[in-house]
């Protein structure tokens, strides 16, 4: 695989259990090979206002052939209405690390 055969998949979540459930569900799916969690504050506007929320970002180490079913597996356990799913791709990576992103994670006819 060349660089552009990976991937990170970014979105956020405000609450712990939330973000466990989804986190989960992208490994037992081997959809991602790592997740990150970081804390983060976000200002946005929001029906009219504008928001501050502390929040977590996650950025997930993937394949963009997954793409499809990680957004699933957000969608489907996110408590946001409209979550932050963005797919950033990686253009360069140490071989070996980008390597094991492959290895770890499950080929698109496997699921």
């Amino acid at each position: 695989m060349n660089q552009d055969s990976y991937c990170i998949v970014i979105t956020t979540f405000s609450d712990d259990k939330n973000g466990t459930d989804i986190i989960t569900a992208l490994l037992d799916k081997r959809l991602a090979a790592c997740v990150q969690v970081m804390p983060i504050q976000s200002w946005y506007h929001w029906r009219g206002t504008i928001c501050r929320t502390s929040e977590k970002l996650l950025l997930i180490k993937t394949l963009p052939s997954l793409f499809p079913q990680v957004q699933e597996a957000i969608l489907a356990h996110h408590a946001y209405e409209l979550p932050e799913i963005i797919q950033v791709p990686i253009t360069d990576g140490l071989p070996g690390y980008l390597k094991w992103i492959s290895k770890e994670c499950a080929q698109p006819d496997a699921c």
